[in-house]
């Protein structure tokens, strides 16, 4: 099974971020120019948070708020789920799923180096079962 690192290794370790005093328009701009889901929010090289399409939708459209106005600190989730390069996917996709999260920030030695989304873990998921399947195939047919 694969861990984390193979993830990152293949998808690229680029962080993304903004910081807390940004507007939720600016994080929404940035997310959308990028292509993803969440930002980290770093406030310095702290790890302040982390905001998502998902906070937005909940605590600002749903709510009739402005995000032009509001800073990303007050929707933002303070309490990030970090973990380390060295987890396995599973082990992932069981965090994702008990902590209801779609993100999980990886960090390895007190530094950052990537984040996951539940996308990147079911991928990872369907492409050992494919080699495993393929694998199978073969032993079955005679070829491996």
């Amino acid at each position: 099974m694969k861990i984390i690192k193979e993830i990152l290794d293949s998808k690229g370790y680029q962080i993304h971020s903004v910081a807390p005093t940004s507007t939720v328009y600016e994080a929404l701009q940035k997310m959308a120019q990028e292509g993803i889901g969440a930002l980290i929010v770093l406030d310095g090289e702290e790890l302040a948070g982390i905001v998502s399409e998902r906070d937005y939708a909940r605590k600002i459209a749903l709510l009739g708020q402005s995000s032009t106005d509001t800073p990303v600190k007050d929707i933002m989730t303070a309490n990030v789920i970090c973990v380390g390069s060295d987890l396995g996917v599973d082990a992932s996709m069981s965090i994702m799923s008990d902590k209801h999260v779609r993100h999980l920030v990886v960090r390895d030695n007190h530094k950052i180096t990537g984040v996951i989304s539940i996308g990147d873990v079911v991928k990872a998921i369907i492409d050992d079962q494919q080699f495993t399947i393929e694998q199978l195939n073969h032993y079955i047919s005679g070829h491996g």
